[in-house]
This record gives structure tokens, sequence and C-alpha cells, in this order.
């Protein structure tokens, strides 16, 4: 008699861990595990970039000079033609810095990331920053980290919103390891990914940090990213007081850098004839330009500097201890916008945080250096001390206002520079100068860079955290709320061929925009008035005499909802700012009343 074998298959990781753990030791574990392999990543990223332009560095420079020029132009350009090529056929979304991907991911997508998308910004970033262009490795450590978070809550739990928790878990876990700033990568998930304060997000978040830190410390050293360690207080002192000017400097470049990037942006996409893989290329080739003139302009002054190309940040620490002259200063500070400005409007592969920290830190050394430079001009201007403490305390503020202006996480600017330098004295004029520029940023663009990067990719903050307040309310533009995917009637359809495509994909609505065959926006027709018109009929024979209203992308939404309920409108066509008649946009007065709402909880 045969005795069949019945073979027991042993369950797999996931499902042991299912079987032996509840879900909240599961996420904690699973948290370890993710901070573990963030901080590998991180560091992985973080030498893959220096040590390749390291390398490109030294081969250019053991060059004939027509050879080094040459080398110098041609590998950030050509680092932006491997990018542009991989963000067109490979990944999509490795373009820019991340952190705009890795919200749209969070609020939009269950916070899932495909390892995919990680491994190419990986490769994409690590080239395009490591060949020479000015842009920063921390927004893309940040997405690559969420990705590998987000495969393991997909692997783990089948529940979508303890995947969706694990997108805060590498966020943090990246931002720590890249920085070695574990305090401000908390504060900075907080400020700029979740719109409540969580302790049961705290705790895993916690436990990534810490170990993606302590992965960063063993393998690239205690220091931060930036070394400015201060042994000895700042004792308070008449001189710190240029933590106002700091302010409204860093304010009014920070508003400029924003503005810059942004409508590159826009100016790059209109320019259809350019083939979107082409343009980083062009991007490459003029942060080639801008490095090389930064590189022998400085040397003419007697301190050749390379600190335009990549990431820059060993010009940082020589402002620190004042080892720069002005005029180094100033170069390095415009030479350096304007490389950051084109790598990423044009499309690029690369962060946002070293070059915001750059900047600013080369703000603070300038002022700080230009007052000091100020004690001949008589005794009634008082003596600026000039020692190199006081320059590198002025650094440390302009990159605390910068920060605080462009990335618009003003809690986080205070701590990343706490954590940077380990004092804790500087922080009454650090804080003066970040709510300054803070203020001011908010001011002249409602919208901070990452959410304006988010609208102009297309996706709507509605689906984002509610902003909050009466003063957001006001000034928030439409282009915020409104709905970009508006069902469009064609002009020169009949209303018959209108009511039927209207019921075939079932978008039935109080009104829809009517747009001509050029695409231009032709008026607004309700349903209503479809069906008591129904024939064969034009559209546009319905449109005669209209007296048609809309509103710009930047008109507020409080000016837009007192223009429709003066006019008794429920539903505005939205067009560009400077085209009248091209449609972006659609603005009911219901998506108004959930932004209230939204302000009034």
């Amino acid at each position: 008699m045969e005795v069949n074998e019945v073979k027991v298959s042993r369950p797999g990781l996931a499902e042991w861990m299912r079987l032996r753990l509840n879900d909240g030791q599961r996420f904690l574990v699973l948290c370890v595990a993710a901070g573990l392999l963030c901080g590998l990543a991180a560091v992985l990223f973080h030498l893959a970039i220096h040590h390749l332009f390291e390398a490109v560095w030294d081969f250019a420079a053991g060059s004939e000079p027509g050879e080094f020029v040459a080398v110098m132009l041609a590998a950030p350009t050509l680092g932006g033609l491997i990018a542009g090529l991989g963000v067109k056929y490979l990944a999509p979304d490795a373009a820019g810095s991340g952190i705009p991907q890795t919200k749209a991911a969070y609020y939009n997508h269950g916070g899932k990331i495909s390892s995919r998308s990680g491994f190419w910004r990986f490769v994409l970033g690590a080239l395009y920053v490591g060949l020479g262009n000015s842009l920063g490795r921390e927004g893309p450590t940040v997405h690559i980290c969420t990705s590998i978070s987000s495969r393991i809550g997909r692997w783990a739990f089948r529940d979508a919103s303890r995947v969706q928790a694990m997108a805060p878990v590498g966020m943090a876990a990246g931002i720590a390891a890249a920085f070695n700033a574990p305090l401000s990568a908390l504060t900075f998930v907080f400020e700029e990914l979740l719109d409540n304060f969580s302790m049961k997000a705290l705790g895993g978040m916690v436990l990534a940090v810490v170990i993606a830190a302590a992965v960063s410390r063993s393998i690239l050293g205690e220091e931060p990213v930036i070394a400015a360690r201060i042994a000895e207080d700042y004792p308070t002192s008449w001189w710190m007081l240029v933590a106002l000017p700091m302010g409204l400097f860093a304010g009014l470049i920070g508003h400029g850098f924003v503005k810059g990037v942004l409508n590159l942006r826009v100016a790059v996409r209109r320019f259809s004839r350019l083939p979107v893989w082409l343009r980083p290329a062009i991007g490459g080739f003029g942060c080639g330009v801008f490095g090389l003139l930064g590189y022998e302009i400085t040397a003419a002054l007697g301190d050749a500097r390379n600190s335009v190309f990549s990431i820059g940040y060993d010009s940082l620490e020589a402002a620190f201890t004042d080892r720069l002259s002005l005029q180094v200063i100033a170069v390095l500070l415009v030479l350096k916008f304007a490389a950051v400005v084109v790598n990423y409007g044009t499309g690029g592969s690369g962060g946002l945080f070293a070059p915001t920290l750059f900047l600013g830190g080369l703000l603070g050394a300038l002022l700080g250096a230009g007052f000091s430079a100020l004690h001949h001009l008589g005794e009634w201007v008082p003596s600026f001390p000039g020692d190199a403490k006081v320059i590198g305390g002025c650094v440390l503020l302009g990159m605390g206002a910068m920060f605080a202006a462009v990335v618009r996480c003003p809690f986080t600017s205070l701590i990343i520079i706490f954590e940077m330098t380990g004092n804790y004295s500087l922080i009454l004029p650090l804080m003066a100068g970040n709510v300054i520029a803070w203020q001011l940023a908010k001011r002249w663009q409602p919208v901070s860079i990452y959410n304006a990067l988010l609208l102009q990719d297309g996706i709507n903050l509605r689906r984002l955290p509610a902003y909050r307040g009466a003063q957001d309310y006001r000034n928030l533009p439409v282009e915020t709320i409104m709905t970009r995917d508006a069902f469009a009637l064609d002009a020169e359809e009949t209303v018959a061929a209108a009511i039927s495509r209207i019921r075939e994909a079932n978008a039935f609505y109080h009104g829809y925009p009517v747009l001509s065959a050029e695409g231009r926006l032709a008026g607004v027709i309700t349903y209503h008035e479809l069906r008591e018109n129904a024939g064969n009929r034009q559209v546009v024979d319905l449109l005669d005499g209209q007296d048609l209203l809309v509103v710009r992308v930047d008109t507020s939404i409080h000016d837009a909802a007192n223009r429709m309920i003066d006019r008794d409108f429920q539903q505005v066509p939205v067009v560009e700012a400077d085209v009248p008649d091209r449609l972006v946009g659609w603005l009911t007065l219901n998506d108004i009343a959930r932004q209230q709402n939204a302000v009034e909880l």
C-alpha cells in the first residue's frame, strides 16, 4: 500500500511575520529594516556622486587647457543627455528633485513608489550630479529611500493604510542619512508631507531615522554633511542684528530663485520643437559654461574654485571659516544661482536642498564680509567684528534664512542649523532672520516651490493636505484647487453629438467649456441649455452674445469667489495668465466651498 507524502510548504518571511507579530510590532520591525536599507542607499548615492565628480575633475585638471574646457563642457552635457533619455524612456518621474513626486505618491497613490523608479532615480541622479551638474543629492535621496520603504510596505502589509504609512518613514530616513541630521529629518516630514502630528507615525519614523543616521555616521563619519561645528558659544552681541537684513535679502533672492526655476520650466515646455530628452543636455551645457566662468574668474582672483559644478560644499565650508574673499563669494553666488536655475528648469535630475544652503551660506558670508569692510567709513559706523567666527555665524544665518525662504519649512530651517553646529547660541538671530525670509517669501509667492512644481505637472493640490488659515485662503491662486481635466465640448459639433458624448462618458455636469477647432476657449454652456436646444444646431450657435466670465490661474480664491457670486455663476473656466483664451482648468463654487470648509475646521 503506497502512502502519498503530503508536502507542507513553509510560510515565507512575510507570512511568518504576520503569524508571529501583531500589526504594530511588524510595522516597527519593518521601520528598522527600512532605516538600515535607506541608510545604505543614501551613503552609496553620496559616494557615487562624490567619487564620480572627483574622477571627472581630476581627469580634466590633468589635461591641456583646451581639453580641460572641452571635458568640463562635455561632462555636464552628457549627464543631461543621459538624464533626459532616461526620464523619457525609462523613468518619467526621475526628473526634478524627487520630493514633489514623493508627495504625489503619498496622497494620490497610497504611498506607492515602484522599485524601478527608485533604481533609475539613483542611476540618473548619480550620473547627472556626478558629471558636474549643479543640483543636490538630498531630494533624490528622499525619493530613493521612499521607494525602498514603499517596497517593504507592499511586501509585508495588505492594509493600504500601513503601506501608505511606510512612505514618511522612508522620507525621514533619507533626509537623516543624507544630512546626518536626524531631528530636522523628522520636522521636515511633518512640515512638508504630513498635515497633522501623529505620535503613531512618529514612533516608526524615529526608529528609521536613528538607524539611517547611525549607518551614515558609521561609514561617512560623525560630522554633518557640512562641517560647521562651533566649539564656543556666541555671546549675544549687536552684530547679530545682521539677521534682519539677512532675512530681507534671503527673502528677495529666494523668491527670485523660485520664480526663476518655475518660469524657466514653463518657458522650456512651451518650446515644443525642442525634444524633451534634449532639454536637460542643453541645461547641462549651460551649467558647464557657468562652471567654467566661475573657475576662471576665481582663478584670476587668486582662489580657483570649481564649486559652481556639482554640489560645491567645499566652498561653503571655506566661507564658514572665512577663507573666501568678497569678490570670490560674489562670483560664486551669482554663477551658482544661474547654473541651478538652468539645470532644474530644463528638467535635470537633482535636488534643491544643497543649492539652497550653498546660496544662503554665500549670501551670509557676503553680508558679513561686507559689513566688516565698512569700518573705514568713520566712527559713526559701528565696527562690525570681522573675525572668522563672526563670518562663520553669518554664513549659518544665511543658510537658515535661505532654506526658510525657498523650502518653506521654518522649523526645519532652525533645527538643521542647530544640528550642523551642535550649538544653540545663534538661535535668536536665526529665528529672526528665518521668520522674516519665510514671511516675505510667502507673501510674494503663496504656493511653496514643491507644490508649485506639482501644479505645473498637472497635479491638483485638493488631494494634498488642506491649507489652513484665512490668510492662506485669501491669497492662494485658483490653480491650487481647480479641476484640470475639464470635460470640454467642441464648438463645431452638433448639440445632439455633444449630448451623446456626455452620456457615453457619463460626464453629467452643470456646465461645460466650449473649445474652438484651434483649441481656444469659445465660451461656456450648461447642460440645461443643451437639452433645451437638442438637435443638429452647432454648439457654437448657442454662444452668440454670451457675456463670458473667466478667471486667470493666478487669481486668488477669494477674488474668484467674489466675482462668481456677483455674477451668480456656479462655474467658470480658468485660463492662462498671459493667454486669455487658453483653457487650463475649471473652477466651481463647490471647489471653493470645499476649501473654505477646510479652513474653518
